[in-house]
């Protein structure tokens, strides 16, 4: 898998790393401070190797190693309901890195996947976070309840978040971009919860309600 950016290289682990391609001399200096063999070409040979904005460097890496249900190790996790934008999917990524959410839950079937989007769009936070793929959503939320966890689904005919109590142990849903979460995965949660609007748009971007979502119940 080609990835690029230089906050990308900076996170990705050192044993994932098949081939660096730099076009700036800049990077050198770190590149040898970690001991990281690289190939110096023209800018031009980057622009065809990717479509984004790699900033002067590519990686070639081994592709992404999902994780499985039961490498999951904390006490809040988000579980995205077939978000099909990789851009939404490495910001939502992004967000949990940063609010030191280290467990992440994708169906097999009908989703983004780490790709260099993702990659890029999350920053190389995907290397600090368990992406986790199963075949089968209600299912693991129901290996999860018999685990502890309460789940909470975002929707819009929810109850305001700012209104709930939440468990020490919970599992949130973000749903798709256009459909929200499914009603099969909404009869399988404990609490639906909103977030409250005050405009005319009664909906956000699901990695922005993400974001809200997440720092909300963290701070409740």
């Amino acid at each position: 898998m080609l990835v690029y950016g230089r906050n990308v290289l900076k996170e990705l682990p050192k044993d994932k790393i098949k081939k660096i391609y730099i076009a700036s001399k800049e990077l050198i200096p770190y590149l040898k401070e970690n001991n990281l063999k690289y190939n110096l070409v023209t800018s031009n040979v980057l622009d065809n190797l990717v479509k984004g904005n790699h900033q002067g460097v590519v990686i070639e890496t081994l592709d992404y190693e999902y994780k499985k249900l039961e490498d999951i190790t904390g006490n809040f996790v988000v579980m995205l309901d077939h978000i099909e934008d990789p851009h939404n999917l490495g910001a939502i990524i992004r967000t949990c890195e940063c609010a030191g959410i280290k467990d992440v839950i994708i169906p097999k079937d009908r989703c983004a996947l780490v790709n260099d989007t993702v990659v890029h769009t999350s920053a190389g936070a995907v290397s600090n976070v368990n992406i986790v793929m199963v075949s089968n959503l209600v299912n693991a939320l129901n290996t999860l309840k018999k685990e502890g966890y309460f789940v909470y689904a975002a929707s819009m005919e929810g109850k305001s978040f700012k209104e709930v109590s939440f468990n020490d142990k919970l599992v949130l849903i973000i749903g798709n971009e256009g459909k929200g979460v499914s009603e099969l995965i909404k009869k399988n949660s404990d609490v639906i919860i909103s977030i409250p609007m005050k405009g005319k748009i009664n909906s956000l971007n699901a990695s922005v309600s993400a974001g809200i979502l997440i720092y909300g119940i963290e701070n409740e």
